[in-house]
């Protein structure tokens, strides 16, 4: 029997053979920071859509009638909140290196809510949440490349219910005067596509307080450039039509193995998203 089958808090996970970290939000916020973006000489210099993005914070989840909950397993999850202005993002990034290009896996634990400001479901004030990655190697040719995954809950007043991928991204803009710096609007809303899959509901509940947790899996191979899949709950999705925006290389980015999240709001209502937990483990 192996070691991670015996402990409770690893034992929900299903790990590849090595575990690059783990995070249980309980013990703090393990590195991971807000997403902002590049800037130069000035503050000004940061491109709109990232000039607002909110920063992670650490909660214990209580809501105004069924108190405190805490999180899926203990006292404190990581909670994303955007503002309360519609299409305002917050995000969570947690930067890292990779030693050797192969499989790796991402698991987390979460739970999605809208700020329970109104006596109603609030179902469809959440607009989308996800996770994306970014990526370069030293491979022939050096290429940057970036998965993302949204999980697009509702637009226009609509459920939608689907996942989303994005192929591509607008083109990078030059920040500053000396061209050591760009940026782009990747989490923007163009050039999202749904994957080849029928709607999946996720558990909401009865009313905005009402926590439920989900689980998340998503797989992708460095050495092939490309998703293996990815895993909500108890369905499954295959990788092979799962596209990705790829850039040219940039410097000072080798061997890089970001990770983030994100949720968007639907209102002017802030949209939460909570982690209760975050494993990445590859196969080196």
């Amino acid at each position: 029997m192996s070691m991670i089958s015996v402990d409770p808090r690893l034992s929900r996970f299903d790990p590849l053979r090595r575990i690059i970290f783990y995070d249980d939000f309980d013990d703090g916020v393990n590195g991971w920071s807000e997403l902002i973006g590049n800037y130069e000489h000035t503050l000004d210099s940061i491109i709109p859509l990232s000039a607002d993005y909110r920063p992670p914070m650490i909660s214990n989840l209580t809501m105004w009638d069924t108190g405190t909950a805490g999180s899926m397993e203990g006292t404190y999850a990581l909670k994303l909140a955007s503002r309360a202005r519609e299409g305002s993002l917050a995000t969570s990034i947690k930067r890292v290196t990779f030693r050797k290009p192969g499989p790796v896996q991402l698991e987390a634990y979460f739970c999605f809510k809208p700020e329970a400001s109104e006596l109603r479901l609030s179902a469809d004030d959440i607009r989308a949440f996800g996770v994306l990655f970014d990526l370069q190697d030293g491979m022939n040719p050096e290429i940057r490349w970036m998965p993302h995954l949204r999980y697009l809950n509702a637009q226009v007043g609509e459920m939608i219910n689907r996942w989303q991928v994005k192929g591509e991204t607008p083109a990078f803009q030059k920040i500053g005067d000396r061209g050591e710096t760009v940026s782009t609007p990747h989490l923007g809303p163009e050039f999202w596509e749904f994957v080849d899959a029928p709607a999946q509901e996720l558990c909401y509940n009865e009313i905005a307080t009402k926590m439920n947790w989900h689980y998340l899996r998503v797989n992708f191979d460095l050495a092939e450039r490309r998703f293996l899949g990815f895993q909500c709950n108890d369905l499954v999705y295959d990788g092979a039509a799962l596209k990705y925006i790829t850039i040219p290389a940039m410097p000072n980015l080798n061997c890089m193995l970001n990770a983030a999240f994100w949720v968007q709001t639907n209102r002017d209502k802030r949209a939460f998203l909570y982690l209760d937990s975050v494993l990445l483990s590859g196969e080196f």
